[in-house]
């Protein structure tokens, strides 16, 4: 290996390293706070918050490390919205968890009609299972389903009812009947795409975003660069839509 290129892989690492240093920072002081307000998530609870959590304060400066979180993949299944929109809200969310279907049900509708239909707001899903098989098993079926250009679809018949967790609701022949629901048309194709490599590889790389951040607990989202714990009322996600066109703005972007 060149010289040149030792020293632009060392760059790279240490941009990396300053990188998760400065998003893990930014998310611990939101915990802290969530912490002193009496909202921390139970930890009997398995993970997602029983509590919705309060949120930080927007920060007077972008945020560069937490804004470069954002893909903005034309070719994204999962994700609504222009690629080029001013603000991106990224969640990050387990199928099995209630508190993200309450999101799912009741504030995400609200959000895509009156922010991502205008071009104001992208919307991009990652893949965070935590509580177990179950959850594992349906983050690959969406992404299976994704590969069909279905996963919203699907995202919105898995979360069209609380299910007991653990319990055979996201058993393999119960996501092909969600799979079918959603309309994905080749199940075959669908179950192959599930079991493959690179639904392991996808996952893997989702979850290791949000375990890099500190997310704990879920649902978990950034709106550009300020986290927002648990399903909090739709105004919440209103207010920092709002504060975050406003910085892009202001900003330049």
């Amino acid at each position: 290996m060149s010289t040149t290129s030792s020293t632009s892989s060392a760059s790279a690492r240490r941009r990396r390293g300053v990188f998760a240093a400065v998003a893990v920072l930014v998310l611990a002081l939101v915990l802290g706070l969530v912490s002193a307000l009496g909202g921390a998530p139970d930890s009997g609870s398995g993970g997602e918050s029983a509590a919705p959590a309060e949120t930080s304060e927007s920060p007077q400066a972008p945020n560069e490390a937490l804004l470069a979180l954002a893909r903005r993949d034309d070719g994204d299944p999962n994700a609504l919205g222009r690629a080029d929109a001013p603000v991106v809200l990224i969640e990050y969310a387990d199928f099995q968890c209630p508190f993200c279907g309450k999101f799912a049900r009741d504030t995400a509708p609200e959000l895509i009609e009156k922010y991502v239909e205008s071009g104001v707001l992208r919307i991009e899903w990652r893949d965070f299972p935590i509580f177990g098989e179950e959850s594992e098993a349906a983050a690959r079926a969406g992404y299976a389903a994704g590969r069909q250009g279905r996963f919203w679809e699907f995202n919105e018949v898995a979360y069209s009812e609380d299910r007991k967790r653990n319990s055979g609701h996201f058993a393999e022949d119960k996501l092909v009947e969600m799979a079918r629901e959603a309309g994905v048309k080749d199940l075959e194709k669908f179950r192959a795409d599930m079991e493959s490599a690179d639904a392991d590889k996808a996952i893997e790389r989702d979850a290791r975003e949000g375990y890099d951040l500190g997310v704990t607990s879920t649902p978990a989202f950034l709106v550009n660069d300020r986290p927002i714990l648990g399903a909090q009322p739709t105004e919440v996600f209103v207010e920092a839509i709002e504060a975050a066109k406003k910085a892009a703005e202001e900003h330049g972007k």
